[in-house]
This record gives structure tokens, C-alpha cells and sequence, in this order.
């Protein structure tokens, strides 16, 4: 039989300088486990005889049991050392000044607060906002607007297609928020007042355009509507949106095939140390398209163009922003740079209104 009191003196030697609990395992496992040391001393108690047996039998117990409550002393001193290092390593000094939260250091992007803001300008003139998918279909696209077969905005050059259906068809990503004006008017009896804000799509990309950006169109559908009602509602929005009470407009002839007469408007402005300041000076600024939607459209919305008229105007927000909050280039807009978003995003919970104020 070999020496107890050896086994005894290595094991709990080997248990003193284990210095995590993973060695002191591989110890107890060595000494304590299915073919541990003491284990197979203890299985041979049966081949013993009588007399050894009653010898060595409370002597293998005595032992496992001292190894057994060394172990557990052991480990214990080992996780109230791996307890005071964790608390050392995560100590938080209550002295130290807060850290800012996310309502301090986040930010509203200035596309995002546009959006609120000529939202909550049309709301108050009595639009409701009406929203569509951005995967289209050719015919509400470009055939329900009046769009002719052979107009390069067709074109793959200008539009994102998707592959071909089965029938030959393809869906497209749409190259602007009048798709929604077509099933507006398929769903809702006029009369219709209601603004589109949204994501558009077009192969475009430079200091003034991405490929992915946003518009917002107006809507108006009624028995009597006129280009007056149109004239009043773009000069009270503007005056609202730029926050100036002297806007100075100029409605010039221009052609869209989904409306007709059609205008684009320029707002007066003053171009001056490489600032463009709105509502003052003897230039002009182009800021958006409109006019009196085109007979052929409301027919393709089964709306009788004898009965009904109406007008729409289209605007882009990324440029509305840019002009608004003095952004030089449209890309940054999507850079995700977060020193540009610090500079030019809102507080979350500086929500426009006209009564607080749009741009707080």
C-alpha cells in the first residue's frame, strides 16, 4: 500500500497552490475522481483482508474526507479573490460627473426634422400625409402619370429596374412619391388634400443628387380648385418653412406630363459670401415643380376631368434641408459621419411645431 501520509502532504500541496479554480478542479479530480489516486486506493479496499480492511478503511475515508473539506476551503478563498479583483476592476468612482445619455448625445438627422417640419406646416393647412411602397409598378410609375412610352426617365439609365417577370413586366424602384397620388386617388373619394413625403430613387449621384433621396409632393383634388388656391398654399408654406414673413415668388412655364399648365417656382434670394439667404436681393432660386394635374391622369385614377380638377407640386427635402440649415453637399447627408450629424442634427426632443416654433 503506498505511504497515506505522502498522498496526503502532495495533495494538499497541490490544493494550496492552485491559483484559480480550474487548477484546483484538475487537483480534485486527480485525487478525488472516478480514477483518482485515493478513488483506486479505495476500490481495492474490497480484495483487502479483514483486519487491513478495518485498518485502511478509516484511514482512505479520514483522507478523502480532509482532501474533500481542503478543496472546498480552498475554492473559497479562490472565489472571494476573484471577487475582490472584479470589484476593484469595475469600481465606478461616484464622484465623477455622469456620462451624457442618448436624449444628450443623440441626434435627429436634419432629413428626419424636415420631414416634422413640412409635415406639421401642411398639417396645419389641412393636408393629411399618405404614404406608398418604394418598389413600383411601370404603370403607376410612369403610365398613370401621363409618362409616354419613349421618355428617357424610362430608361435604365435613370431608373433602378428590377429583373424581368414572367409576363415581361418589371418592378422598379420609383423615381418619385407620385405613385402615391395615383392610388390616393384610386382609393379615396375627392375631395383629396394630402402630402407624400418619402424616399425616391434615381441612377444620380453628385454634390447636388444621390441616388436614394427624398421628396415630398402636394395633392389637391376638388370640383373648384384653381391655380390661386396652388399659388397660396406654396407661398403660406414657404413663409412657414423658411420661417420669413416676405416671400417673394416667381411662377415660370414649364412642362411635366403630369400636369398641366405646369410651373417651376423660384423664391427670391441674395447669393453672398457663399451663402444663399432667402426672402431678400434681386436673384432667384429654383425650389420646386407644380401645376394643374393633367386630365389624362385623373382618367387613369377613373376620375371624371369634367367634374374634377386639381393641383400637385413636388420638392426636394434633402435640398430643402441643405438650403434651410446651410449644408454645403447633399452626399454627407448619407455618410454616416457621426462629427456631421453632432454638427448639424436636432435633439430628440426638439419637435417642430408652428406654435413652439419649426428649427429650435
Amino acid at each position: 500500500m503506498p505511504d497515506l501520509d505522502e498522498l496526503e502532504a502532495e495533495t494538499l500541496s497541490a490544493i494550496e497552490t492552485a491559483g484559480d479554480e480550474a487548477a484546483l478542479e484538475a487537483v480534485r479530480v486527480a485525487a478525488l475522481g472516478k480514477k483518482g489516486a485515493i478513488s483506486d486506493l479505495m476500490k481495492g479496499l474490497g480484495a483487502m483482508g479483514a483486519d487491513e480492511r478495518k485498518t485502511m478503511g478509516p484511514a482512505l475515508n479520514g483522507l478523502k474526507d480532509r482532501i474533500g473539506d481542503a478543496i472546498a476551503a480552498r475554492r473559497e478563498v479562490l472565489r472571494r479573490a476573484a471577487l475582490t479583483a472584479r470589484l476593484a476592476a469595475e469600481r465606478v468612482d461616484v464622484t465623477l460627473p455622469v456620462r451624457p445619455g442618448p436624449l444628450v448625445e443623440g441626434r435627429i438627422h436634419p432629413v428626419s426634422q424636415v420631414v416634422d417640419e413640412v409635415t406639421a406646416i401642411c398639417a396645419d393647412l389641412g393636408f393629411s400625409v399618405a404614404e406608398g411602397p418604394d418598389i413600383e409598378t411601370d404603370f403607376y410609375n410612369f403610365t398613370a402619370l401621363n409618362i409616354p412610352p419613349e421618355h428617357p426617365a424610362r430608361q435604365m439609365h435613370d431608373t433602378f429596374y428590377f429583373g424581368e417577370q414572367e409576363d415581361g413586366s418589371r418592378y422598379l424602384l420609383r423615381t418619385h412619391t407620385s405613385p402615391v397620388q395615383i392610388r390616393t386617388m384610386q382609393s379615396v373619394e375627392p375631395p383629396i388634400r394630402v402630402v407624400i413625403p418619402g424616399r425616391t430613387y434615381r441612377c444620380d449621384s453628385d454634390q447636388t443628387h444621390t441616388p436614394m433621396f427624398h421628396q415630398l409632393e402636394g395633392l389637391v383634388i376638388d370640383k373648384q380648385t384653381h391655380l390661386g388656391h396652388l399659388k397660396w398654399v406654396l407661398q403660406e408654406f414657404c413663409r412657414a418653412f423658411f420661417e420669413i414673413d416676405n416671400v417673394r415668388m416667381r411662377f415660370r412655364p414649364s412642362h411635366f406630363p403630369f400636369t398641366e399648365p405646369s410651373m417651376e417656382v423660384d423664391i427670391a434670394c441674395k447669393r453672398e459670401g457663399g451663402e444663399v439667404r432667402l426672402g431678400e436681393g434681386e436673384d432667384w432660386l429654383e425650389i420646386l415643380g407644380c401645376g394643374m394635374v393633367h386630365p389624362n391622369v385623373l382618367r387613369h385614377c377613373n376620375l371624371d376631368p369634367d367634374i374634377y380638377q386639381g393641383f400637385a407640386w413636388g420638392i426636394g427635402l434633402d435640398r430643402l434641408a441643405m438650403l434651410k440649415y446651410g449644408a454645403p453637399d447633399l452626399r454627407a447627408f448619407f455618410d454616416a459621419d457621426a462629427r456631421w450629424i453632432r454638427h448639424y442634427g436636432f435633439r430628440p426632443l426638439d419637435l417642430p411645431t408652428l406654435f413652439g416654433g419649426l428649427s429650435r
